[in-house]
């Protein structure tokens, strides 16, 4: 549900660029300022992304996209902000910005496409929000007023590069959710099938000729090729690019090496690592000590040193969203490491735990087959 949310989080941003009035569609220079926003927002340059945010609020006063950017700007800059009440409070203060902005422009409960259109924007956000929050129910209703918009999108591949993005995701989700989670699979009749094989193509030609999706089709097909594929190497091809693309953005950083690692080009990821470990705050310290546990473990073979920073590792608190898989990969590391000292009852307890916190594919397949 996170990874979905997320995704439509992205996907309904990129339509409010996409799907805005004809007057701003047909401005090519203040949709090349909504693009450059974008571009210094993932880069982590927010006084820079304000520099031409600014020039789109200054031409289209009140219009209901500004609102969408600046909570954009939010959630990057205080991720994750579910952790931070002030901004998240501010947040969704300015979805409800939105909301105004669309009843001034078009009356309230306008069946206009574009008040419709604007609606599910700030619908989707909230959705996202009640997610991070954990009232599930919350946000699959909000989510739920969306749906229409996806299926929508499906039709629109042929007018626009950017559609690829959006279209692979639903085709690739729409069939792997239910098979994570059994408990949505009758809700799942009620949506449109989807096929694993063309998302995955679809969302692979987004990275290639995505403008405004570019940077998203390749943070979310990385993760697809890492949790659900169990393909490291064909992640890796995507978050190197994500990390030429926008070298100060700690998210993306910490998602290539972890790419690197399981991929087992070890020497490319300790080069890295180092750069990740100057981020002391936040959710980064449990990802770089499970790293560095990894590396010790799998390149220098040196099992002390490995379950120590493991140890430390889940003594780090980790975020559900971003890195609690790093407690499964550490489980997994202290359970490999007790394995090989020949104690098999010890092994078994951490690969127990590592399943309570294992989403990644094949760390499950890992641990169900140990005996």
């Amino acid at each position: 549900m996170q990874n979905t949310l997320r995704f439509l989080f992205i996907f309904i941003l990129t339509l409010c660029s996409l799907s805005a009035p004809a007057q701003l569609l047909n401005d090519p220079a203040s949709l090349k300022n909504v693009q450059n926003s974008l571009d210094k927002i993932y880069n982590y340059e927010f006084e820079e992304a304000e520099v031409f945010m600014h020039q789109v609020q200054k031409k289209y006063p009140n219009h209901p996209v500004s609102y969408i950017l600046d909570s954009f700007v939010l959630f990057w800059k205080h991720l994750p902000i579910k952790d931070n009440p002030a901004k998240s409070k501010e947040y969704i203060h300015k979805l409800d910005q939105c909301l105004d902005a669309i009843n001034k422009k078009y009356g309230k409960n306008s069946l206009d496409p574009e008040a419709v259109f604007y609606t599910m924007v700030a619908r989707g956000y909230m959705a996202m929000m009640y997610n991070y929050k954990g009232e599930m129910m919350n946000a699959a209703g909000e989510g739920k007023k969306a749906y229409n918009a996806f299926v929508e999108g499906l039709k629109l591949i042929n007018k626009n590069p950017e559609f690829y993005f959006t279209s692979g995701m639903y085709n690739y989700y729409v069939e792997v959710y239910p098979e994570e989670h059994s408990m949505v699979k009758p809700l799942m009749l009620f949506f449109k099938s989807g096929d694993k094989a063309l998302g995955l193509k679809q969302i692979d030609n987004a990275t290639k000729v995505g403008t405004i999706t570019r940077a998203e089709a390749n943070f979310y097909i990385s993760h697809i090729y890492l949790k659900y594929e169990s393909r490291p190497d064909k992640a890796v091809y995507y978050t190197d690019k994500l990390v030429d693309l926008y070298p100060r953005n700690p998210l993306f950083l910490m998602k290539n090496i972890e790419s690197l690692l399981l991929a087992a080009k070890y020497e490319q990821a300790d080069k890295e690592l180092a750069s990740l470990k100057k981020n002391t705050h936040g959710f980064y310290p449990v990802a770089w000590r499970t790293f560095q546990g990894l590396m010790d473990e799998k390149h220098d073979k040196d099992d002390a040193a490995a379950q120590r920073e493991y140890l430390l590792a889940l003594k780090t608190p980790h975020d559900d969203q971003y890195t609690k898989e790093y407690h499964a990969m550490a489980y997994a590391g202290l359970a490999r490491i007790a394995a090989r000292a020949g104690n098999k009852g010890k092994a078994k307890d951490y690969y127990k735990k590592c399943l309570g916190k294992a989403e990644y594919r094949s760390l499950i397949k890992e641990a169900k087959s140990f005996k």
